[in-house]
């Protein structure tokens, strides 16, 4: 009966994730809809929309290596989903920031999930850059991840003997 109270009490952020999910797909589908695909749009002096096609992992790694990699990625997003949602139904009430850190990683994890499965890619459509420097485009799913996974070595680097940190 305790598992149970646990389990719930640190599922209670996975609406964080939902909401990842829903954002990161909806602005895909709006990408996919209006804008041209490889084609930068500026918005900003550091700012472009620019819809690109990612069959690799962050950044393209991996991307021009075939079909393959589709499968690969997408059956370590469910692998590591798998593992987030245990980890969460053990975490404690207090242990806040983890579980949010957690829920950012699982929504932008199955976002980017839900792109490999019915695409066989990722979309990414937002594209930042420094004069000639560019950053890979991205995704919100892919913001989700980074500000989940700096949270979750803040967690580990800096509040791991603290039981509350939100």
């Amino acid at each position: 009966m305790e598992k149970i109270k646990l389990s719930q009490s640190a599922l209670r952020w996975s609406w964080i994730s939902l909401l990842v999910i829903i954002a990161d797909q909806i602005t895909k589908f709006l990408a996919i809809v209006y804008l041209p695909f490889n084609q930068a749009i500026p918005i900003l002096p550091f700012f472009n929309l620019a819809l690109a096609h990612n069959r690799g992992a962050a950044f393209s790694f991996l991307g021009q290596r075939g079909g393959w990699t589709a499968w690969l990625f997408g059956s370590f997003a469910v692998i590591i989903s798998v593992l987030i949602v245990t980890w969460l139904t053990r975490l404690n009430k207090t242990e806040r920031w983890l579980a949010i850190a957690l829920a950012l990683i699982l929504g932008g994890a199955i976002g980017n999930l839900i792109d490999r499965v019915h695409y066989g890619f990722v979309i990414d459509f937002i594209q930042l850059y420094y004069k000639q420097w560019y950053w890979p485009a991205f995704n919100i799913a892919d913001s989700a991840i980074c500000v989940g996974a700096v949270m979750l070595g803040i967690e580990m680097l800096f509040l791991k003997n603290s039981s509350s940190h939100a």
